[in-house]
This record gives structure tokens, C-alpha cells and sequence, in this order.
């Protein structure tokens, strides 16, 4: 069953100039605290929509294997890593994490699109409710099988024009135990997607590394943007690598108003002025946030400030306080790993998307291991001996996933509000609130962050990987 995309006509201009110009005098309140006026904010031209395509599509791995299949999203050449899920549901939610961004998301799940897409309807805070950020964030999706026929009360299009609308290639009809045999043997692989055309070997190339480009950049919000919340006062600074509009959701609903700011915001000028710093999910190499990664350390030799980080934000935190990071064969990206807490003894079935994981053996004295992955005895978690700072590898907030660990958002803001009650001790006049202009002036959801185009589409670019690369990275 196909299913036809249809656009509204434009409105003409003319139309709209002949009429008289009137201007009428508003009345406005003062602005609260208690709730976030609706805002909208700039939506970026889709000139990367196409219509669905049906064609031939190839899905080749550098230096290794090539499938044939056929086309279910956008007509467009992308490259980027392969990666898989062994995720059963959820894929919504996967394919709008910032973490995917310029990666090809292979799926285990035979059939993929059989509840549809949802629409990009916002709860009562103003965040997505189905989406973790506002567009598609892999370059490209493979399945074995794809629903072109979907069934779900909160369905609005399939799959497949979700990645047309969205300019991202998509492709079904192949092995996909074959593709995770291959990248479990061989760890996460350069590929890429062609529509319609035949595989070139002379083109290998083309192929570019998302690695080496700061892909933070790409996702993180630009300007800062708040979010107030009704239930607490208080008020956390978030560090906004690609962060998931649950992670935000999560600490709105526990009473804590977030400010956001870009990864490379200098945190800790601004960090006496809030209750907390929350270090976000993120795409890519942690070791291209080194201006993230020096602002952290400054703000830990300042501020007795709870922090708490999430995947990415727990790595930047890792290498914060001294430590390395280490690349991993093929990653963990699942609903169903794992976790043991060294503290309790107990064990937490997470939900995790990450290629790059913490080298507990170059922990500085002061520090240890908070959480174990018990499937591959990597590293999950880091916690301080003596102050309240501490990073998770896997995603508390899951979507999709399990609600385990959630208790860890719990954990960090209680250490807030003692945190919170001390400076009022010393500070009896300090307000951590965020002031009534300040929620009036800040926008309400991420600035000025484009759209992923499958890697830029840098296979236009022909032969020239390299170039291609170097250009990305200096973007």
C-alpha cells in the first residue's frame, strides 16, 4: 500500500499586501515563572524532502560486504558508521536521538514500521511527546522488513514518508543478521546508501568518517532556551550535547526549571547561579569537546555544585576529571543491557546507545566505578568518593527502554535541594529562580540546530573523501 504526500498550496503575497496596516495597542501582564509561553521558532526550509522512493537501493560496508535492497525513504546518497539495535521498540524514539547523528542505524528487529510514526504534538512543559528531538537524526535506516501499512491510535504517516519528509535514505530487503554478524566480527564500519544506482568499488573513497568530525557542534542548541517547571523551585543548568527531550522531561517533572546552554558554554562563570549542571547525551568522539571538557574541569576546582551526566556528559565528566575515554569494538545500543551497581549490588536492565566508553583503570584517587556492564564488563558509571558528582553511561530516562534506574534523577536532585539548603544558610538572600524576564526573553526549545542531511550528503562530493572530511570538520 503507497501512500501519497500531499503540501498545502502557498499562500500569495499580494493578497496579503493590499490589506490596510493596523496597529492595535496590547495590554501585557507580567510574566510568571509558572508556566512557558508558547513560542514559535524558526523551522528551517525541508529542501531535503523528496518523494518516497521504490528503487533499487544498495547498502555497501567499506571493504566489506555489499547488499542489494530496495528503497523506502528519501532518493539520496548518504555515507556515515554502521551501526546496529537489538532494540525490540522504540524506533521513533531511536532514530530522533541527537547520539545517532551521522550514523546508518541497522536494525535486528525483522519488521520495522508497523506502528507508524507519531505526530510532533508537545506535553504541558512544551516538550515533545513522542520524539526525542524535534527531526530524524541517523543518515540512514536498514531493515529486513518494513510495515508499509502501519496500525496505531498515535500514528500519522508511515516510516517511510517520515524519512521522505525528512531527506533520509532508507533501506529493506536485506540480511540483516548477515550485516550484525559482519560488524560484531569486524566493529562498527563505514557505509553507505545508494538509491538507484549500481555499487562502484572505485567510490570507496567517498566514504567519511563521522568520527572525526564534531558532531556535538551539529546537535547542540546554539543559543540558550528554557523550560520552567511548576512543581519545585529549583533550577538546573543543562549542558546541551544533543540532549533527549526526556532527560529534560525527567528533571521538569521532579520540579526543577532547566536553562540549557550550548556544549561549549563557559559553565562555570554562570554556575553560582544555579542549583545544579547536568551534562547531556551526545553524538561522536568525546574527545572533540575539549572546550566542553576544560569548562567542566574549571567548574569542579569552583563550585561544590551537583553534577550529574548522561552517556556523552558521563564520558566529558570522565575525561574532566582526569581519565580517557576508549572506543569500543561495536558499541552497545540496545533496551535490554545489564548494569551491575557496585554500591548496592544490585542489577538494572537499561537502555543504551554509545560506541565510546570510560577506561576505569586512569580514574584519578578520588573517584570510582559506580556501574558495570554485565555483558561486556565495560564501564557504566562513575561516581565521586566525597562530592555529589556522578555519571551514567547507560540512559536512566530510557525512551524506549526500561524505567530500571530512573531512581538516578531522583539521587541527583535530592543531592540539589541539600545543596540548595546549605547556600541558603550562608546566602540567606539567594534566589536560584530564574527571573521573570529571563523565562520571558529565552526561547522554549533548542535554537538554530539543522536538520542531519546524511552526513552533509558528502558523497556529492565524488572521490574526494579526504577533502570531504577535512571540509566537514573545519564546518
Amino acid at each position: 500500500m503507497l501512500f501519497r504526500i500531499t503540501r498545502p498550496a502557498a499562500s500569495t503575497l499580494s493578497s496579503n499586501l493590499k490589506r490596510p496596516l493596523t496597529l492595535t495597542k496590547h495590554v501585557r501582564p507580567f510574566a510568571t515563572v509558572d508556566g512557558n509561553t508558547p513560542r514559535l521558532q524558526p523551522t528551517p526550509p525541508r529542501t531535503r524532502a523528496t518523494p518516497i522512493s521504490h528503487d533499487r537501493a544498495t547498502f555497501t560496508i567499506r571493504d566489506g560486504p555489499v547488499f542489494n535492497g530496495k528503497s523506502f525513504g528519501a532518493k539520496t546518497n548518504i555515507s556515515g558508521e554502521a551501526v546496529f539495535t537489538t532494540s525490540l521498540v522504540g524506533y521513533p524514539e531511536s532514530l530522533t536521538d541527537p547520539s545517532y547523528r551521522g550514523q546508518i542505524l541497522v536494525f535486528t528487529q525483522p519488521l520495522i514500521g508497523n506502528y507508524g510514526i507519531p505526530s510532533a504534538a508537545r506535553d504541558e512543559n512544551g516538550l515533545l511527546r513522542y520524539f526525542e528531538s524535534p527531526n530524524l537524526q541517523a543518515a540512514g535506516v536498514v531493515v529486513a522488513d518494513v510495515a508499509e501499512q502501519y496500525s496505531h491510535w498515535t500514528a500519522v504517516k508511515s516510516l517511510g514518508e517520515w524519512c521522505a519528509e525528512e531527506g533520509v535514505p532508507a533501506v529493506s530487503g536485506v540480511d540483516t543478521r548477515a550485516i550484525v554478524t559482519y560488524l560484531r566480527e569486524q566493529g562498527s564500519s563505514l557505509a553507505r546508501i545508494t538509491i538507484g544506482e549500481e555499487y562502484d568499488a572505485d567510490q570507496d573513497e567517498a566514504f567519511v568518517d563521522p568520527e572525526q568530525i564534531n558532531l556535538v557542534h551539529k546537535v547542540s542548541t546554539k543559543a540558550p532556551f528554557h523550560i520552567s517547571s511548576s512543581a519545585g523551585d529549583a533550577h538546573i543548568a543543562v549542558i546541551d550535547c544533543g540532549v533527549k527531550e526526556n532527560i529534560l522531561r525527567s528533571l521538569v517533572g521532579r520540579g526543577a526549571s532547566v536553562t540549557a546552554f550550548p556544549y561549549d558554554y563557559p559553565i562555570h562563570k554562570v554556575a553560582h547561579h544555579f542549583d545544579g549542571v547536568f551534562i547531556s547525551n551526545g553524538p561522536g568522539d568525546p574527545t572533540h569537546c575539549q572546550d566542553t571538557v576544560y569548562h567542566l574541569r574549571k567548574l569542579m576546582e569552583s563550585s561544590q555544585v551537583p553534577i550529574m551526566g548522561i552517556c556523552l556528559g558521563h564520558q566529558l565528566l570522565a575525561l574532566a576529571a582526569g581519565a580517557r575515554t576508549i572506543k569500543l569494538k561495536y558499541g552497545n545500543r540496545a533496551h535490554n543491557i545489564p548494569a551491575l551497581d557496585l554500591t548496592t549490588g544490585r542489577c538494572h536492565i537499561t537502555s543504551q546507545n554509545h560506541g565510546y566508553a570510560v577506561d576505569t583503570a586512569t580514574l584519578p584517587s578520588d573517584w570510582k566505578e559506580y556501574f558495570v556492564n554485565l555483558n561486556d564488563s565495560s564501564n557504566e558509571g562513575i561516581i565521586h568518593k566525597s562530592r555529589p558528582i556522578f555519571g551514567t553511561q547507560f540512559h536512566p530516562e530510557a525512551r524506549g527502554g526500561p524505567l530500571d534506574s530512573s531512581y538516578l534523577f531522583d539521587t541527583y536532585l535530592e543531592s540539589v535541594g541539600r545543596y540548595k539548603r546549605n547556600q541558603a544558610v550562608f546566602q540567606p538572600k539567594r534566589d536560584s529562580r530564574p527571573s521573570p524576564l529571563l523565562v520571558d526573553l529565552l526561547a522554549k526549545e533548542r535554537v538554530g540546530v539543522v536538520p542531519t542531511t546524511g552526513m552533509e550528503n558528502l558523497l556529492r562530493m565524488g572521490g574526494a573523501g579526504e577533502q570531504a572530511a577535512a571540509a566537514a570538520r573545519a564546518a
